[in-house]
């Protein structure tokens, strides 16, 4: 009998190892995982409420609940991974308008992009690392 139960534990031992050995995880950046540092310690702020539903440079109707970003020279499209450089959370945005305009940001994302990322909810700017995805 303890032959039995020792072999049935062996067995089931190694069927949950191979299970362990082929599970992938998927993440939200799995899609697009390689990235090019574009620049570090930059930051970045948000997007007011009172510009949702505004036309940005692009054209598109400005929404404060999806990943978009605004910057000065990328072009419109770019996919961009911006990560929190404090708690390393990342997030993948888009670039749809143009800014910031005030002296010494690099950034401006959505609102739901920046709270995502953001340690403390209360703060309006965080510093971040900025990949350009491919």
């Amino acid at each position: 009998m303890k032959k039995i139960l020792l072999f049935t534990a062996i067995v089931f031992s190694n069927i949950i190892i191979a299970q362990e050995k082929n599970n992938t995880t998927i993440d939200s950046c799995s899609v697009a995982k390689e990235g090019v540092l574009f620049k570090t310690n930059a930051h970045a702020s948000y997007y007011h409420d009172k510009f949702n539903g505004r036309k940005t440079a692009s054209g598109k109707r400005f929404n404060n609940n999806d990943f978009t970003a605004a910057h000065k020279k990328f072009p419109f499209g770019t996919k961009l991974r911006v990560t929190n450089e404090a708690n390393k959370k990342s997030v993948i945005v888009e670039i749809t308008d143009r800014g910031p305009f005030v002296k010494g940001r690099e950034i401006d994302l959505s609102k739901r992009a920046f709270m995502d990322i953001a340690s403390n909810k209360k703060s309006g700017l965080v510093y971040v690392t900025i990949e350009i995805l491919k």
